[in-house]
């Protein structure tokens, strides 16, 4: 198998990972989500399906570089929002109607599927640690190892076509 192909299939175990980590700490440990939490659900999932469709569609190379540069900037979102949850929305007492809620809301995840995407803390109170860190900043470095990833994607890409 392919050097792309593994690391493809490794950002969407990541993505897919992530989700299921988040579900079970909320529905197993009481772990309730803020709006900005489950943005960054909603982005692992759109990062493993990017990683899931550029497989078939790689044998296209303009198709699998716009798949590549979708992913980065999905992962970048992530590293974003991860930040901005941490030192923002974590200080304010309420994160209601906030970009975060909007961008859910806009694609309706709450209602196509509540279990995973419904918000149902606020910003202060969503604020919790998991072995000493805030579990943002476990989102945070995920993000970031994907956005690697998409990066040495995009440089392999182009040191193929430059050989």
């Amino acid at each position: 198998m392919k050097r792309t192909t593994m690391l493809r299939l490794g950002i969407a175990l990541v993505g897919v990972s992530a989700m299921a980590a988040a579900w079970v700490s909320q529905h197993m440990y009481g772990m309730q989500p803020c709006p900005w939490c489950v943005l960054q659900r909603a982005i692992f999932g759109a990062l493993a399906l990017v990683a899931v469709l550029s497989l078939p569609l790689a044998k296209w190379p303009g198709v699998r570089l716009a798949l590549d540069f979708s992913g980065l900037a999905l992962a970048l979102s992530g590293v974003a929002a991860a930040c901005w949850q941490h030192f923002k929305a974590a200080a304010q007492a309420s994160c209601n109607l906030t970009l975060a809620d909007k961008i859910v809301s806009a694609f309706q995840l709450e209602t196509l599927w509540p279990a995973m995407f419904s918000a149902t803390a606020s910003c202060a109170d969503a604020a919790v640690d998991l072995f000493g860190l805030p579990y943002e900043y476990w989102s945070l470095a995920l993000f970031a190892l994907l956005a690697a990833t998409w990066v040495g994607l995009i440089w392999m890409r182009r040191a193929q076509s430059a050989s």
